[in-house]
């Protein structure tokens, strides 16, 4: 169980452990909060744990002044100047953007307090230069990555690297935990432990649920170790949710159909204050509202920009000292914002569309009054009038601090296979004292024998079916040692080329023809284009010149009509959570109450769906049967996200189709899932026979599905991170279609000739886990089946169908006719409306 976390009162002393952290707070009109003071007498106690607060409320210098308190007290005359202290301190950073602003917040107790310490980064970003000379002697601190950990753990020297460790420092571990990065740091961590067993570990988290949980995957289970703490910033962050009413509101609304018409309400909001950040939810939304802005207020120019990850490294830079400086007024982006140390607060924030998440919109609201007793308010921007129900709801989710959890990965066999090949690297390791140390993690506590042996075939023989082929023996045997080794350059070079488990689209340079780069886009993006198309890239409207070289060459162009880059992301779902929230603000509507300005927004059109068919309470099922010219079409209304939509609309119309041949055309978004056939499905057997059962169901969904072919494409991104295939060199890499043409010829070939290979049948639980969300599947239809089945039969197409409907006939149609399509349905609906029928 965690240590207690109850503070006890302190009051700031000349002398003791901790003087010289409350002097230097004193001196910056600081004063140490309890959890701070708790989290240092931890740490030079010998402790580890985590620190949970809320952003803004110093949770990095609770981490920090430990390591830096514990070295005073070790040196108080001083220590020798020359030559710095060897590498202490470890800072893991799940993002390289964070690396400048972590540096600087830490370097100021460093500087101020005299420690002759020196304090660098190693990511991506890193130049050639900084890492010819980490490569002689690493820094007394280091702010790195998960991957560049790894990298450092791949040397031959590296248990010598970090002999002196003392700490290591994960920040943003709720952004790491729950995804194989995170297991990727458990791994290295638990590599670090195994030479450094007095090492202590902190981490630092603001928006997760799951708190013991979190504790247990970032500090492990060692033998003999204390299971650590759970350090609570009891600090109060007063947050502010609220939302920005469309001036109309539509009785049948559809998604993304107030796009930028709410582009009055934002210029307001933006010139409340003197600064502010719009969040978007994808990257193409970014450039389409920092375009609306621009077009607005042309006087913005030089004080409005835009931040995302697909931008040059230097012009995301220009935009956070933009920030930090004041100079710029606003900033549009994505979740490259969402975390960060030393930005100075924004007055404003903005979230256009749904945040889908209670924890999203607590990160994205502590950008505003980013500091101890601040106020964080966060303005969200519906693109759906329907959203304005989400916002409520995430309201209410705030206000019960019922964040969303973070489960844990188990069992990544691809990444533990890349591990074993780094640690092969980083001087060898004997099986039995690898698997020891592997087993104290988090994520493979519960690793079978079984499960070991087979990794330890598959990098040595390449497993039964790639035996044959010698560049699959990545690791050998010393005969005289029996330590598992890579002696091989090659592979040495492309093993280290391939560290991580970032598996994306190829990302190819966007240059002008004469002139910077401007950064980078998916490759599908840029396959889609041909010479002349016109584009919106980093706020600048390009055409499309030519592709070659992994580069995409482009010139500036006047017309400002043409595509708008549509980055993966655009579908996040809404999250457990805030989906429970959502439906209990409609059960109070179905009851008639309308808390909140943003309920009585809405109220037209659930007075609309209420006299159509039905609101239903949290413990119903709606079913709408309406028949159409198109046939007859089955709505069904579970609220609990897109991704578990997808899986039952898939699985109902499979289980409906084995009492009679049937076939269905699905459309699902957030709220429910449309199943349109051209004859009147049997419901009322198929309910009978178990429609909402939740037995059977992994024989059931891979049956409902292509799950072979959606495994497939999964396996993709299991052969990158697990070495099968190799993106290529700088310059060189290869594209998506020839890496899933490669992973696909490992996927057949296991498949007929080696049915045993744990990575397909990896593939196949992540297809069911991942894209398909299976266990929360489950526990959907187990609430479903306790529930009440509610089937109305409208007339017509009631509210909360309409955007199903709209959703498949946009997919129908091409996307000039569309919206004139939806007008003309919307009209004949609202004539119905307005005559109360």
């Amino acid at each position: 169980m965690a240590a207690t976390t109850t503070p006890r009162p302190r009051s700031p002393s000349a002398k003791g452990p901790l003087a010289p952290a409350e002097r230097w707070f004193k001196a910056r009109g600081w004063k140490p909060f309890p959890f701070q003071r708790e989290v240092w007498d931890a740490y030079l106690a010998g402790d580890s744990g985590l620190i949970h607060a809320a952003t803004g409320t110093g949770k990095t210098y609770a981490a920090w002044m430990g390591p830096v308190l514990e070295w005073m007290a070790e040196f108080p005359k001083g220590a020798p100047a020359k030559p710095p202290p060897p590498l202490r301190i470890l800072w893991i950073t799940p993002l390289r953007a964070l690396a400048a602003d972590t540096e600087a917040a830490l370097l100021a107790p460093l500087t101020e307090l005299g420690l002759p310490w020196t304090l660098q980064s190693r990511t991506g970003d890193t130049s050639a230069k900084i890492r010819s000379r980490q490569r002689t002697r690493l820094p007394t601190a280091l702010v790195t990555t998960p991957e560049s950990l790894a990298l450092l753990l791949s040397r031959d020297d590296a248990r010598t690297l970090f002999a002196d460790l003392r700490a290591v420092i994960v920040d943003e571990w709720h952004e790491l935990m729950g995804t194989k990065r995170g297991v990727q740091t458990e791994l290295a961590l638990a590599r670090l432990r195994s030479w450094r067993p007095q090492m202590r570990t902190w981490g630092l988290s603001a928006t997760i649920g799951n708190l013991d949980d979190a504790r247990e995957a970032l500090l492990g289970a060692t033998p003999g170790r204390p299971p650590g703490r759970v350090v609570r910033g009891l600090v109060p962050k007063n947050i502010v949710v609220d939302a920005l009413i469309p001036p109309r509101i539509e009785r049948f609304p559809w998604a993304g159909h107030l796009g930028t018409q709410m582009l009055p309400q934002v210029v307001d909001a933006i010139e409340e204050g003197e600064t502010a950040i719009v969040f978007t939810n994808t990257r193409s939304q970014t450039e389409i509202w920092y375009q609306a802005l621009l077009e607005a207020r042309p006087d913005w120019a030089g004080l409005i920009a835009l931040h995302h990850g697909s931008l040059d490294r230097a012009k995301r830079d220009w935009v956070e000292d933009g920030l930090r400086s004041g100079k710029l007024r606003c900033v549009v982006a994505t979740s490259s914002l969402d975390l960060g140390v030393d930005f100075s607060p924004v007055d404003r924030v903005l979230q256009i569309g749904s945040p889908k998440g209670v924890a999203r919109l607590l990160q994205r609201a502590g950008r505003s009054g980013h500091r101890p007793g601040a106020v964080s308010r966060v303005t969200c921007v519906p693109t759906n009038v329907l959203e304005l129900i989400e916002v409520a709801a995430a309201r209410d989710g705030v206000e019960a601090i019922a964040v969303e959890s973070r489960l844990p990965v188990e069992r990544p066999l691809d990444l533990l296979a890349q591990h074993v090949v780094t640690v092969a690297l980083g001087g060898g390791f004997l099986p039995d004292e690898l698997l020891a140390e592997v087993r104290t993690t988090g994520a493979y506590a519960g690793l079978l024998d079984d499960e070991w042996r087979w990794v330890l075939d598959f990098v040595t023989r390449g497993g039964d079916a790639l035996r044959a082929y010698p560049e699959f023996q990545r690791v050998v045997v010393d005969d005289e040692t029996g330590r598992y080794l890579v002696r091989d350059k090659g592979v040495a070079r492309r093993h280290r080329m391939s560290i991580g488990t970032i598996v994306s689209d190829a990302s190819i340079a966007v240059q002008y023809l004469r002139g910077a780069r401007l950064g980078t886009v998916e490759e599908s993006f840029v396959a889609r284009l041909n010479p002349g198309d016109r584009f919106v890239f980093a706020g600048k409207p390009l055409e499309f010149v030519r592709v070659r070289d992994m580069t995409a060459w482009v010139r500036r162009t006047t017309n400002t009509k043409g595509l708008i880059p549509r980055w993966m992301g655009a579908r996040m779902p809404l999250s457990g959570e805030l989906a429970a929230s959502l439906r209990a603000r409609l059960e109070e509507a179905s009851r008639g109450e309308f808390r909140g300005p943003e309920m009585q927004a809405i109220r037209p059109i659930l007075d609309v769906q209420a006299r159509w068919s039905r609101i239903p309470r949290a413990d119903e099922l709606l079913i709408e049967r309406v028949k159409t010219r198109e046939g007859h079409h089955l709505f069904i209304f579970p609220f609990e996200g897109r991704l578990v939509h997808e899986g039952l609309a898939a699985l109902f119309a499979y289980r409906i189709s084995r009492l009679t041949p049937i076939s269905f055309t699905f459309s699902m978004n957030d709220y429910g899932m449309e199943l349109l056939s051209p004859e009147a499905a049997p419901l009322d057997a198929a309910l009978k026979a178990g429609l909402l059962s939740a037995h059977n169901l992994l024989q059931d969904v891979p049956a409902s599905l292509n799950a072979t072919e959606m495994a497939r494409r999964q396996f993709r991104e299991i052969a990158r991170v697990a070495g099968l295939v190799f993106q290529g060199f700088p310059h060189a890499g290869k594209s998506v279609k020839q890496l899933q043409a490669s992973s696909g010829l490992f996927f057949d070939v296991f498949t007929r000739y080696d049915p045993g290979n744990l990575l397909v049948s990896q593939a196949h639980r992540e297809v069911l886990e991942r894209q398909l969300e299976s266990s929360r599947l489950g526990r959907t239809l187990e609430r479903l089946a306790a529930g009440n089945v509610v089937i109305t039969n409208p007339k017509r197409t009631p509210p909360l169908a309409f955007p199903l409907l709209v959703d498949r006939t946009r997919n129908a149609v091409t996307s000039e006719s569309v919206t004139d399509r939806v007008q003309r349905m919307k009209l004949v609906l609202e004539k119905y409306a307005d005559t109360g029928k």
